[in-house]
C-alpha cells in the first residue's frame, strides 16, 4: 500500500506520521487521558501536514475575503502560499503543497488533527478521490467567531489517511437485542460487575486498588476475566515516515 504525495514545489509543508501527544492531554494530572486507548490510537492513525512557520489569522466577522488578515510572526516570506481567504464567510484555506495519489478504490480522508481542539476555529473534513484526481485538494478551516487564532510552527493544520472508497457503502448496520448472544451478554455483565467492584474499592481507598490506579483491560487487549482477546489488538501505531525521493 502506497500513499504517494507528489511535491508541487520546494516549499511543500512537512509531512510526518501523526503524533500521539496532545497539549491538553499533557496538562492532566498523571496524563490521565492517555489511558484512553481509542483516543490515543485515533491521534496517530494518519499523517500530519505541518505549518512551516508561526502565524496568526485575524477575522473581523465580515463576509468578504478582505475581512481576513494573515501575519507571519517569524519572518516567513511565503505565508500567502500556505494560507489564504478563498471561500469567504469566515473560511480559511490551507495549501499543502502536495498532490496525493492512492491505489484504485482508495481515497484520502483529510481534516484537522483528531482530538486537537482549537479555540476560535474548526477544521472542515473532506474525502478526496485521490485514485484519479489530477489536481491537489486544499484543507479548509472555519472561524467560529471574530477574533485572532494562532498556529505555531510545526503545528498540524491537516491530517490525512487512506480509506477504502466503497467499504462504508457495503456496510450493513444491524440492530439486535444483546440477549440473542448469551456469551456476549455474559461478557458484558462480567465487565459491568468488575467495573463497579473496582470503582467501589477505589472509593473506599483500598490500598491495592489505589496502587493499581485504573483498569487496563482494554489497554492490554484482555477481557475482565483476564483472557486475551481473540482479535487483533493494537495499542500503538507505528506509521512509516515518508520516503522523500526528491532529495
Amino acid at each position: 500500500m502506497e500513499l504517494i504525495a507528489y511535491k508541487l514545489d520546494a516549499e511543500a509543508c512537512p509531512l510526518v506520521p501523526g503524533r500521539t501527544e496532545r497539549p491538553w492531554m499533557d496538562a492532566f494530572d498523571s496524563r490521565h487521558p492517555y489511558r484512553c486507548l481509542p483516543l490515543v490510537i485515533a491521534n496517530s492513525s494518519g499523517w500530519e501536514i505541518l505549518s512551516p512557520c508561526t502565524f496568526t489569522i485575524t477575522w473581523n466577522g465580515g463576509p468578504a475575503n478582505e475581512d481576513f488578515r494573515f501575519d507571519a510572526e517569524d519572518g516567513y516570506a511565503s505565508l500567502n502560499r500556505i494560507v489564504t481567504a478563498h471561500f469567504t464567510h469566515g473560511t480559511v484555506t490551507f495549501h499543502t503543497g502536495y498532490l496525493f495519489r492512492t491505489p484504485p478504490g482508495w481515497n484520502v480522508w483529510a481534516g484537522g488533527p483528531p482530538n486537537w481542539p482549537k479555540d476560535g476555529i474548526s477544521p472542515l473534513q473532506g474525502i478526496v478521490e485521490t485514485d484519479w484526481l489530477p489536481f491537489p485538494f486544499t484543507m479548509n478551516w472555519h472561524m467560529t467567531r471574530p477574533g485572532m487564532v494562532r498556529f505555531e510552527k510545526g503545528e498540524p493544520f491537516c491530517f490525512v489517511f487512506p480509506i477504502q472508497q466503497t467499504a462504508v457503502d457495503e456496510t450493513v448496520p444491524i440492530i439486535r437485542s444483546i440477549d440473542v448472544d448469551p456469551q456476549l451478554r455474559k461478557d458484558l455483565n462480567d465487565w459491568s460487575e468488575s467495573r463497579s467492584s473496582f470503582l467501589d474499592r477505589l472509593e473506599k481507598r483500598d490500598p491495592d486498588t489505589v496502587k493499581q490506579g485504573w483498569q487496563r483491560h482494554y489497554f492490554t487487549g484482555k477481557t475482565s476475566q483476564g483472557e486475551q482477546a481473540q482479535a487483533l489488538h493494537i495499542h500503538r501505531r507505528r506509521l512509516k515516515p515518508p520516503i522523500d525521493e526528491t532529495r
